[in-house]
């Protein structure tokens, strides 16, 4: 067949018809994607806080989603000329998909539950099953996750994101740090010999807590609480820390209890150890 015969095969109307088709939907795309970034832009620069942030954030996934939907139906109209074309293809995509599709259709249902439900924000600290780290964003297919602790025994960024599917949320515990504010509960715990002033220890716990705090907008006084161990007393010192300081504030309430355990002589630090007493034998 020459190259005449197949160009005279083709049905030129319906051709245009369909590059029209295409061509419409990119440009209609590009323009209200255009125009959705550029108010999200806007928006995000007014927002106050991290849950304005990320309703404005998830709106606009969302108002994506939407946007691209509405487009594959213009299309299909735009091809069909009726609503029927819109029910055939349905129907069959339905049937071709539906079986194969399970697990990303259980994601965008676990999608809908976050943004209606709202377990956790963008910016949250949150343990998903094995993982902890805060939220990144938030997909139709995964939660991406900056990972703390990991590579390392602590509370820090280790610079990974980790994704999950959104399928998995069905399946996990889900633990968010911050759900009411952005405070947790943290502590300190040092242990003082017998024979310490545990007035003054207590003061010194107290104290350290208070003056790392001061810089920071809690509403809560730190607290301090003794038990009985072994070798000593058990001082710990409670207070509530944003969660993303948690371990810079811990280490500096260490150091500075340290050094006013050091500076004084009332209170001295107790740690394991085996005295061994040698009692002159009486004649």
């Amino acid at each position: 067949m020459s190259i005449s015969d197949f160009l005279n095969t083709i049905d030129l109307g319906l051709f245009f018809k369909i590059l029209g088709t295409i061509v419409g939907v990119f440009v209609l795309y590009y323009l209200l994607s255009w125009f959705l970034n550029l108010t999200k832009t806007r928006l995000l620069q007014k927002a106050k806080g991290k849950k304005e942030k990320s309703n404005v954030k998830i709106f606009f996934r969302v108002a994506q989603y939407t946007l691209v939907s509405l487009l594959i139906i213009f299309a299909i109209l735009s091809y069909t000329g009726s609503l029927t074309g819109i029910g055939i293809t349905a129907g069959l995509l339905s049937a071709a998909l539906g079986w194969a599709l399970q697990r990303p259709i259980t994601g965008v249902a676990a999608w809908l539950m976050v943004v209606i439900k709202r377990p956790f924000e963008i910016g949250d600290r949150v343990i998903i099953g094995n993982v902890k780290g805060d939220v990144v964003d938030i997909t139709l297919t995964h939660i991406h996750i900056g990972e703390i602790g990991g590579t390392i025994a602590s509370e820090e960024s280790s610079g990974r994101v980790i994704l999950i599917p959104n399928a998995k949320l069905f399946e996990q515990d889900i633990i968010n740090y911050t759900k009411q504010n952005e405070l947790i509960l943290d502590q300190v715990k040092f242990i003082v010999t017998f024979e310490s002033n545990i007035k003054k220890a207590k003061k010194i716990g107290k104290e350290a807590a208070e003056e790392v705090l001061k810089g920071y907008r809690i509403g809560f006084q730190p607290y301090v609480r003794t038990w009985f161990t072994s070798y000593g007393i058990d001082v710990t010192v409670r207070y509530y820390v944003p969660a993303s300081r948690r371990e810079e504030v811990s280490s500096e309430i260490t150091y500075r209890i340290f050094e006013k355990i050091n500076s004084q002589k009332e209170v001295e630090l107790a740690y394991p150890h085996t005295e061994v007493v040698f009692r002159k034998k009486e004649q």
